[in-house]
């Protein structure tokens, strides 16, 4: 956030923004006494427990757990990146996002610079398109995806281009630096450039905004590479985008699974079959960032791979980057086709029914795991059983702590018949807490100090009472203090003028979740008497705090005796009490 965009603008935006206008664009709300709610956007429910609250300007699910404010808002329910959320919310209050006037930081490209990339790259995006449908030329291309099948509409769906066979196609055109910094020219060692791609089926690869960040492009002979991709440029990295990520999110924002293909052509494939929600990785092994960013849509992908040697150690690669990323709650299936077969031409020989079942009945990841890694030892043997649990165990010790993993090493131990020295999980009676496993439900009681925390941040002008009634909270000491300390620190130095602005400012910290967590508190206070309901809690809470210093010094001067300043503190606290 810093050095990028003025924190001054991005506090302004959320006084200009009513969060119950933004998100009732996206989600309908119905008024619910002071707050406006509907069925959470971010979990499964039937009945409303979202709530959002336009004095206090933040939202809240009590089912979930979800809440933040209207940047928090926009990047949960948009999958965005801080950044891309404020963009999206400058733009939804019709105004521009500055940028401050410094130098960059280390390894960070300048900001003008990359929008100008993504502007040059869509240009290219549009010249290729034009080349497919207008030049005689584009014709073998056109040919070809006729042949694979291909309709018009979904060519269109996907921006499908051609790159003309000429060497200086784009140059004739764009300008020669925007395209080096677009990754679309190759420069010599003599400075001369020529088009990177030239004779070429162009599929133009958009993230999730729809930018245009880099291309694919297909020869149409026998041509090597078969294959080429863009290079890493200031808007492109293959390790960390997804080929039909955009058109697949266009369509459902939430797909119950999502199938990771090996090659553009599946995506385009299956999509003219119906099936929208495939992705393919850009010419590289699946990564641990792919997957992380699959998991923000949905809670199941199928990694979709060929049946030859290439496809199955694509598919162990894949498997090997998602064991950290296999948190409760996620599933991964593998999915390997006959040999000889890819998506288009197995949905050809059978239907869509069929390939749709085989979607559905693909092996769990648990179960393909094993059967590879143990497939190459003898579990008869102790040797084949020490075998698999030196190949076994530094992979399954990636998995982040909880059922699954738990299961995993459960599984492991059954097939070496070996108790295995791990700890393997967290604490059982942690996680049964966690969970609320074998836990009677009951009201939730809230401290002093929550309540006293969970005030201020609902009602940060709350914090000239503190001061008002003498409060001083440094000669206190109490569960919570520190973290009460913060927020009249932070409300000091920002003055917000909402809950919104307060949070904002607690972005990336280490008190943010409970930060979050206090603001959507719901403390069943009157309307009109929160301020009231402060000013007692924070007089019981001071209260409190004292006589147990109180108690504590006085023990400890019958045990050990008292320092200076410990008897000073102890003749000021019987001073108040009295």
């Amino acid at each position: 956030m810093s050095g990028r965009i003025p924190r001054q603008f991005i506090d302004d935006l959320l006084v200009r923004i009513d969060i119950v206008d933004l998100i009732d664009s996206r989600v309908p709300l119905k008024k619910s006494g002071s707050n406006f709610t509907a069925r959470c956007p971010f979990h499964a429910e039937k009945t409303p427990s979202f709530s959002v609250n336009r004095g206090k300007q933040i939202y809240h699910c009590f089912g979930c757990g979800a809440s933040g404010n209207a940047i928090g808002f926009l990047m949960e329910f948009n999958h965005l990146g801080f950044v891309e959320a404020v963009e999206d919310l400058a733009a939804f209050a019709g105004v521009d996002v500055p940028r401050e006037l410094v130098d960059n930081e280390p390894g960070l490209p300048d900001k003008k610079n990359v929008s100008h990339v993504y502007d040059v790259l869509a240009g290219v995006a549009g010249f290729y398109a034009e080349q497919l449908r207008g030049n005689a030329e584009g014709r073998v291309a056109v040919d070809y995806l006729k042949a694979r099948g291909v309709s018009g509409e979904v060519a269109r769906d996907f921006l499908l281009g051609y790159a003309p066979s000429k060497w200086d196609a784009l140059v004739a055109r764009f300008g020669q630096a925007d395209l080096v910094e677009a990754g679309m020219l190759v420069v010599k060692d003599d400075g001369k450039v020529y088009d990177r791609f030239r004779g070429r089926l162009m599929f133009p690869i958009r993230d999730r905004r729809k930018r245009v960040i880099g291309f694919g492009g297909r020869v149409l002979d026998s041509s090597l590479p078969k294959y080429l991709n863009s290079p890493e440029t200031v808007v492109f990295s293959k390790s960390k985008e997804l080929y039909g990520i955009y058109e697949l999110l266009e369509r459902n924002s939430k797909p119950e699974r999502i199938l990771v293909v090996e090659g553009y052509m599946d995506v385009i494939a299956l999509a003219q079959f119906g099936i929208f929600n495939a992705v393919a990785a850009l010419g590289t092994a699946t990564s641990k960032m792919q997957i992380d960013l699959l998991f923000r849509f949905t809670s199941e992908l199928v990694f979709c791979f060929d049946g030859d040697n290439a496809g199955r150690q694509a598919a162990w690669k894949a498997t090997e980057a998602a064991l950290p990323c296999l948190r409760d709650g996620r599933q991964i299936k593998i999915m390997l086709l006959p040999q000889g077969q890819d998506p288009d031409s197995l949905l050809r020989t059978e239907n869509l029914s069929a390939f749709t079942e085989r979607i559905r009945s693909a092996q769990v990841l648990s179960d393909y795991f094993f059967q590879n890694i143990a497939g190459l030892s003898d579990l008869s043997t102790v040797e084949g059983r020490s075998q698999l649990l030196a190949a076994a165990k530094p992979a399954l010790e990636k998995v982040p702590a909880g059922f699954f993993r738990e299961m995993m090493f459960a599984r492991l131990q059954e097939l070496t018949a070996t108790r295995i020295a791990v700890d393997v999980v967290e604490n059982q009676t942690r996680l049964k807490s966690k969970f609320g496993v074998g836990k009677v439900a009951q009201s939730p009681r809230v401290s002093l100090a929550r309540k006293v925390i969970a005030l201020l941040l609902q009602h940060p002008n709350f914090a000239g009472l503190v001061e008002k009634d003498g409060v001083v909270l440094d000669e206190l000491s109490f569960a919570g203090v520190e973290l009460l300390r913060d927020v009249l620190r932070r409300i000091a130095l920002e003055k917000p003028e909402n809950s919104a602005i307060l949070l904002e400012s607690y972005r990336e910290t280490s008190q943010e979740k409970a930060i979050k967590a206090l603001a959507g508190l719901e403390l069943d206070v009157p309307v009109g008497g929160e301020e009231a309901e402060f000013c007692g809690a924070l007089k019981q809470l001071c209260k409190q705090a004292k006589e147990a210093m109180l108690n504590g010094l006085i023990e400890k001067e019958s045990r050990e005796g008292l320092v200076f300043e410990e008897k000073e503190m102890l003749r000021k606290l019987l001073r108040d009490k009295t």
